[in-house]
């Protein structure tokens, strides 16, 4: 059995396949770094090896296809096609691990980190089917959204929502705290209320809502506010 040379191990690796990986590559560690420097779960190495797998499947998939044209009498031919979705639905696993909804707070996180590896996989596939400046253009606008856009997203008024919850006497009346809160720029999405039917003592617990420019002062704001009123015996913030 004779020795394998490297010509002929590397036959089917052309300069443009090379360009393809490369491009990846490249494509895949600028997105991963930004999740990276974000302390995210899904980081540099996670969304690298996404967008290269998603490459590498392009890759073979427009391989085969080319070589069915190769073959004698060859009448059926796969679709390219075939492949690149069975990667996007596989991404969907991915994007559901990475994304953890906080119950006590009622926040919701890793929807962008989970949009960034399912992006890095259409990257993927956009280098491996050899398609590079449609690739080149997703990877300058990614990086644009995920660089860029944070810059200015902190001076938008945004919606935010947090709770508070306050114990107290029956000499305090509900009408009394939710004229307290509201007074604070602050709307009443909703309340839970448990009472005491010995002491008659209730705590109730506010859903609130408003804009993110107040997150730093409002809790502060409210217990003063709440803590004027008689009868109110513990003031708890759910930030």
């Amino acid at each position: 059995m004779g020795i394998m040379h490297w010509d002929v191990l590397w036959a089917g690796l052309s300069p443009e396949m090379l360009l393809r990986i490369g491009l990846t590559f490249v494509s895949g560690a600028v997105l991963g770094l930004e999740r990276e420097r974000h302390g995210r779960a899904a980081g540099l190495r996670t969304i690298l090896i996404v967008s290269l797998a998603a490459c590498f499947a392009m890759i073979v998939s427009d391989v085969y296809y080319r070589e069915t044209f190769t073959i004698p009498g060859a009448t059926w031919h796969p679709d390219p096609a075939r492949l690149a979705a069975g990667v996007l639905a596989g991404m969907g696993f991915l994007g559901a691990g990475v994304i953890i909804h906080q119950q006590h707070s009622h926040v919701t996180r890793g929807i962008t980190t989970a949009a960034t590896l399912w992006f890095s996989a259409i990257v993927g596939l956009c280098f491996g089917s050899g398609a590079l400046g449609l690739g080149m253009i997703a990877v300058t606008l990614s990086t644009v959204i995920l660089f860029v856009l944070p810059l200015f997203e902190h001076h938008l008024a945004k919606d935010w929502y947090d709770d508070i919850s306050v114990k107290l006497t029956p000499e305090t009346t509900v009408a009394d705290v939710t004229a307290a809160i509201e007074g604070a720029g602050v709307a009443i999405k909703g309340m839970n209320w448990a009472e005491d039917l010995e002491t008659g003592e209730r705590e109730l617990r506010f859903h609130l809502k408003f804009k993110n420019r107040l997150l730093k002062t409002l809790p502060q704001t409210l217990v003063a506010r709440l803590s004027d009123l008689p009868g109110v015996k513990k003031i708890h913030w759910h930030g």
